[in-house]
């Protein structure tokens, strides 16, 4: 799973961040693993520097192998906050998503319903 981490001007030490949200994306979307071929992050000072109640954002957008990208936001007042609540937010999205492709894929199999010789 490729990780790309995009900043605005308002947000420092981006090398750090960048290693730290690799670390904190692959341990929280392990079981995504082999569905996802990237994530994309956005983080931004929405009011530039001003303090506020939920100033920070953080967009996560899924590529996903075969199907269409998945996208989420997530407004706090630190960045921490803002990427922590993305990234739950990006899960129950994920959790939904497969989770609902694997119920229509299982509808499609051939069940022993099916076959003349056993059912009576």
């Amino acid at each position: 799973m490729q990780i790309q981490v995009n900043t605005s001007n308002g947000i420092e030490n981006k090398e750090t961040l960048e290693r730290w949200a690799h670390e904190y994306l692959n341990e929280a979307l392990a079981r995504f693993n082999q569905e996802i071929t990237r994530i994309e992050v956005q983080l931004s000072d929405e009011n530039s520097g001003k303090k506020g109640a939920a100033d920070k954002r953080c967009m996560l957008e899924a590529r996903l192998n075969g199907h269409a990208p998945l996208a989420v936001n997530h407004h706090a007042p630190t960045q921490d906050e803002a990427f922590r609540g993305a990234t739950q937010r990006l899960l129950n999205l994920l959790d939904h998503t497969l989770g609902k492709l694997d119920r229509h894929e299982h509808r499609a199999r051939e069940t022993i319903r099916k076959d003349p010789s056993i059912v009576q």
